[in-house]
């Protein structure tokens, strides 16, 4: 119960403009959402970029909440910072396919250092991305079913079937 009333008290904080209470917020939840964001991008760069905008946001933001699960309305903001860069991902990759054709290059991927990267990030890269993020949002975040759904606006029945397929079908792709 202190330990609501404090983050209560910080998110006072917050609506008012105390710097030390964002200063207090962002040590609460940064290494959490980092690791979220990590896990979902593979990539340290990308992860850092999406931190900073995510707490540029929650000072634009921090006024819409009102009351409820802090987590689960800031792991929605999470989810839509995420979700902004996959749009952006996506609309950045067509230019490049469009201009592929034009351009004549011999430049290879770098390879990935298998001493760096993790097995399980590396399996988790391969599931589709709705897959990834409702496993990221449910073991990562550590939000319950019905908060995922009610950030995600899809009935509880269907989280619950995308996560336990996304678990089965990461576990497959663990063993071999």
């Amino acid at each position: 119960m202190a330990e609501r009333e404090n983050l209560d008290r910080i998110i006072a904080g917050c609506k008012s403009g105390d710097a030390g209470s964002f200063s207090q917020l962002v040590d609460m939840y940064a290494g959490r959402c980092y690791g979220y964001f990590y896990r979902l991008t593979g990539n340290r760069a990308v992860s850092d970029d999406l931190l900073s905008e995510l707490f540029v946001k929650l000072v634009e933001k921090i006024g819409s909440f009102n009351s409820g699960s802090f987590e689960g309305w800031l792991f929605k903001v999470v989810s839509n910072i995420f979700h902004d860069y996959l749009r952006a991902k996506h609309r950045q990759s067509r230019l490049l396919e469009a201009q592929k054709g034009r351009l004549q290059s011999n430049v290879s991927e770098p390879k990935a250092d298998s001493d760096a990267v993790d097995r399980l990030q590396l399996q988790l890269d391969k599931l589709d991305a709705d897959t990834k993020e409702v496993i990221m949002l449910r073991y990562y975040s550590q939000a319950s079913f019905r908060e995922i759904a009610r950030m995600r606006a899809e009935p509880i029945g269907t989280t619950l079937s995308k996560v336990h397929r996304g678990l089965k079908k990461l576990r497959e792709l663990m063993e071999d």
